[in-house]
């Protein structure tokens, strides 16, 4: 059946315009402040065949992944679908992200024949588990993360399956929202379908379904060849997520190796760390999402989403391993690892683009959770709060500061205060951008977001579950990393860190007490020293870097009246290039070493050398050859390495794109405990966290 390309595209946007208002029912009828009001749902059209139809200004992170889902509820039921039947599934080890993330799927028949899935994904604030808001920093199975739900009829021929309602609803706090985020789903779901039947009276189902294909076939040449526009070749990064096995801080390798040939790509995640009794792992949607976002994202940005895009794109995850969960391991971190394979991508793609790569983004989905129960109101409540952190920078400008990643769609990233305090027993004390805090390069990484919550109720419980609070965004083509994540809690004028950075699990806190919280700022693109001066002295001005950075980092001279010493400024770059101290390559047969469960890249480095750049034993540092993005280690000091070299082995170099004799820089990383006020700070780092992130506190009034 041809169409001509008029019809073709009316009904493309048809389709996209039933999701809008999908979106639109859920936004006016959800029960829950993280959906209503911050957006955190997504919804989408499916066919039989599990591919993603239509999406709109969704959520990557939720329309992504829900193929799996849909493909898992074919599997498990798709011989007795029946009109009048309605699914729901929350399940990770069923195509699920993590088990807040409840989808409501929903069979549209037409003349007795299944045409199209509408499907909702909405985060509910809370599903069980051992903290309110269910994510725990310190889950060690899925057990304790919440009710798990494989795809089940929760509507079959038109009747509500009561008593498993009232069986899941029973394992949730706040029951009465949860009811009204599940209407909600439900009742977007029927305007989906009455618009589906609405398009099929006036051109007919098959036309429609024809539709559908050819936008499919159109969407995979499109990114055919914008792969086939990229040099063959194998292309390799890697990555770290943050755990604390037994409060011993333990870094996990993610590493990529992404190989380009002709109109294809594999991306190949073999060697990634065993899942762990711990909230770092994910499932291979989750995980193969963060693939096809970054290559959407970075090469196909203006076409709308659809199934086509990723079939030119194969991914390798290897079974039970952080990137592919199985039972029982906890899968609630599945932002933190597709943020860890977006930025794999990144640093892969890197080295065959750069013109096209920005520097890494906020690092993590940053969950912060708060709740209990309201003794003066007898009445539990949850707030469930995400503050966004910078993107990175790119090559026509500075990241965006306190934005959405490309993984996050719509979602509103700086939460209502209004709605907040009006809704929960808190107090939004402070929200404002953390100076300093994006990294430095000729285009900025978008600043952090802080904030600082006080607590109105007798006691509540405060829960993280968040990554990048130790290895921080990186840049790209010799951009600085942006500064960590970071939460501390505020007892009588004195500030706490927690003995496990970025995990925390229902810690007490009591009324007037507060917390402080910092999300992650985004990498930078480019030389610092390259930044237009102009731009720097805006930064300046606009509370944006600190007149140190402004001198130290970006080489220019701020006099105390705010202007420019044109000639100390010129003086001080050139100063600044000079003293920037490079390594010789030399190569090693292996740079890694093994830990309790994973590797990790060390590097060696002659103890005066260290000394020199005011280096210490198990500092996280970065190697950068200004050609791609940076390879992280740990220092390791040997006095057998001879001086001014750096032993690499030949997948760093190669990572690099460097050999051996090669120039290679050297920066040692800023830790969680950056930019607070160390008189206020009463340290609570365990023994075992690297020197580098326990000791280092930076005096600034910002945090």
């Amino acid at each position: 059946m041809n169409i001509d390309p008029i019809t073709l595209e009316v009904l493309t946007q048809a389709l996209i315009s039933t999701v809008r208002e999908m979106r639109a029912t859920v936004c006016r009828t959800a029960s829950s402040v993280a959906i209503y009001d911050a957006k955190d749902f997504s919804c989408g059209l499916f066919d039989p065949a599990a591919r993603v139809i239509a999406q709109s200004e969704d959520i990557g992170s939720h329309v992504v992944p829900m193929p799996w889902s849909v493909r898992s509820t074919m599997e498990k039921l798709g011989a007795s679908i029946v009109p009048g039947d309605v699914i729901i599934l929350n399940d990770p080890y069923s195509g699920g992200t993590h088990l807040n993330d409840v989808t409501i799927v929903y069979p549209v028949f037409r003349d007795d024949r299944l045409v199209f899935f509408p499907a909702v994904r909405a985060h509910w604030s809370d599903v069980g588990g051992m903290v309110p808001g269910s994510m725990s920093g310190k889950a060690t199975e899925i057990y304790q993360e919440g009710v798990r739900i494989p795809p089940m009829k929760i509507i079959e021929g038109g009747r509500t399956n009561e008593a498993v309602l009232e069986l899941l609803l029973a394992n949730m706090r706040v029951p009465e929202e949860r009811l009204g985020d599940f209407n909600a789903s439900l009742a977007a779901c029927r305007v989906a379908e009455r618009r589906i039947h609405e398009i099929c009276d006036r051109y007919g189902v098959d036309t429609l379904l024809r539709a559908s294909q050819m936008d499919i076939d159109r969407a995979e040449k499109r990114m055919r060849q914008c792969i086939a526009a990229l040099p063959d070749g194998v292309y390799c990064y890697e990555d770290y997520l943050e755990t604390f096995m037994n409060d011993t801080f333990e870094p996990l390798l993610l590493p990529l190796k992404l190989t380009v040939s002709g109109d294809r790509m594999i991306a190949d995640f073999t060697g990634a760390s065993p899942q762990v009794p711990f909230p770092v792992n994910s499932t291979a949607a989750v995980s193969s999402a963060g693939v096809f976002i970054a290559m959407k994202s970075i090469f196909d940005p203006d076409a709308p989403l659809n199934q086509g895009s990723f079939i030119p794109i194969e991914i390798i995850t290897p079974e039970a391993s952080i990137v592919n969960v199985k039972r029982p391991a906890p899968a609630g971190s599945h932002g933190e690892i597709r943020k860890r394979v977006i930025a794999a991508m990144v640093g892969a793609l890197a080295q065959a683009a750069p013109d096209k790569v920005a520097g890494d983004t906020c690092r993590t989905s940053f969950h912060n959770l708060f709740g209990g129960f309201d003794t003066r109101s007898g009445k539990e409540w949850v707030h469930y709060e995400w503050s966004s952190g910078g993107n990175g920078g790119f090559a026509e400008n500075d990241g965006p500061s306190a934005m959405a990643p490309i993984d996050w769609g719509d979602l509103v990233t700086v939460q209502s205060t209004e709605v907040i305090e009006s809704r929960m027993p808190l107090l939004v004390e402070k929200s404002s951008l953390a100076i300093d805090s994006g990294g430095a390069g000729s285009m900025r990484g978008g600043l952090s977001l802080a904030r600082t919550i006080r607590v109105l109720a007798p006691e509540a419980s405060y829960s993280l579950l968040s990554d990048g609070a130790i290895v921080p965004a990186f840049g790209v083509v010799g951009g600085r990393s942006g500064l960590t994540v970071g939460a501390w809690m505020e007892k009588n004028g004195r500030i706490e860190s927690f003995d496990t950075p970025g995990k925390v699990a229902g810690s007490l806190v009591k009324q007037g007490e507060k917390i402080h919280i910092r999300s992650a700022g985004g990498g930078g693109y480019g030389d610092p020293s390259e930044r237009d001066i102009d731009r720097v002295v805006e930064d300046f001005h606009e509370g944006m870097i600190s007149r140190a950075a402004a001198h130290n980092v970006y080489g220019v001279v701020i006099d105390p009246d705010g202007r420019v010493d044109t000639q100390a400024t010129k003086s001080l770059r050139e100063t600044l290039k000079r003293a920037v101290r490079r390594f010789r390559a030399v190569q090693c047969v292996d740079s890694y070493e093994r830990g309790a469960i994973s590797k990790r890249r060390i590097c060696r480095m002659n103890p005066r050398d260290a000394r020199q750049l005011g280096m210490a034993e198990e500092d996280l540092m970065e190697l950068d050859s200004r050609r791609g993005a940076p390879v992280r280690a740990w220092l390791r000091l040997d006095p057998e390495v001879e001086l001014d070299t750096l032993p690499i082995d030949s997948h760093g170099l190669a990572m690099l794109q460097i050999q051996e004799g090669d120039a290679v820089e050297v920066r040692v990383l800023p830790g969680p405990n950056a930019h607070i006020p160390a008189s206020t700070l009463t340290a609570r780092a365990p023994a075992a966290l690297p020197s580098t992130q326990s000791g280092r506190i930076r005096a600034d009034p910002e945090y």
